[in-house]
């Protein structure tokens, strides 16, 4: 099981090594922009790297919204963010479900999210692994809750979609950890990455504020448990900077290598 973080996108490498960490999650744009990404003048030496590299596309990007004006430049934006992830070695794109506004009917944000990936598919698909990630807030959400997230994967059954278990978004979004890979995989029928984290904000409260793993209100023996039962990759998007998330790197292996109840 390879273990890393979110870092700084500056020298993803170097920040890797400095938290002792297998692979390394990052922006290639500004998070809260519409720019697209440029050519990494590193993309050589990070295709070249024994790190795990993943791309996190920016928090704007909501492809879901019946708001043409978010919606079309969001497709874009996901597809530009594609490429440059390919072309530095990425394994995966993680996009957030996104959510359609209050009063719209969330069956065309489904839908919506159908037609995004048609529109890849008319320029020959994704280059990579798009991951879509839970998220913890939003009565209108497409992949909070997961009766949702069922409703979604119905949509895109006619194409090859992975996803990213976020621990404090399924908390923060009232769903139980206990048992929650299983009702996942049932769905989903996979899990292609973990973002590891514990939740400052309380079950169902749908707050999005990641705490330590040894912090917050979920027990830190089942966000191990969760992880072992997963079995995919994992990136820590802890606070505390390149102590904390090396803390919290030391504390999972030393956790997975000491046994845990599954989840």
């Amino acid at each position: 099981m390879r273990i890393g973080a979110h870092v700084d996108p500056t020298d993803p490498l170097a920040e890797a090594a400095a938290r002792d960490a297998e692979a390394v999650q990052f922006f290639l744009s500004d998070p809260q922009g519409w720019k697209a990404p440029k050519a990494r003048e590193d993309a050589e030496r990070l295709r070249a790297a024994d790190v795990d590299l993943y791309v996190h596309a920016p928090y704007v990007i909501n492809v879901a919204t019946l708001n043409n004006r978010i919606r079309i430049p969001s497709r874009k934006l996901l597809l530009g963010h594609a490429a440059a992830a390919a072309a530095v070695g990425a394994k995966g794109l993680i996009v957030h479900g996104g959510h359609v506004n209050a009063g719209d009917d969330v069956a065309v944000g489904f839908d919506n999210w159908r037609k995004t990936f048609a529109y890849a598919a008319e320029s020959g698909g994704f280059p990579l692994p798009v991951l879509i990630e839970n998220t913890a807030g939003g009565d209108n959400a497409c992949a909070r809750r997961l009766d949702a997230l069922a409703r979604l994967w119905d949509a895109l059954g006619d194409y090859e979609v992975g996803f990213c278990l976020d621990t404090c978004h399924a908390h923060a979004g009232g769903e139980e950890l206990l048992g929650l890979v299983d009702r996942v995989k049932a769905i989903t029928g996979r899990i292609d990455l973990i973002h590891a984290n514990n939740s400052k904000g309380a079950f169902n409260s749908g707050q999005d504020r990641h705490d330590n793993l040894d912090g917050g209100t979920i027990d830190p023996e089942l966000l191990v448990a969760v992880i072992r039962a997963a079995g995919a990759p994992v990136i820590v998007e802890t606070p505390g900077g390149t102590e904390g998330q090396a803390a919290d790197i030391a504390f999972l292996r030393q956790q997975l290598g000491a046994g845990a109840s599954a989840a």
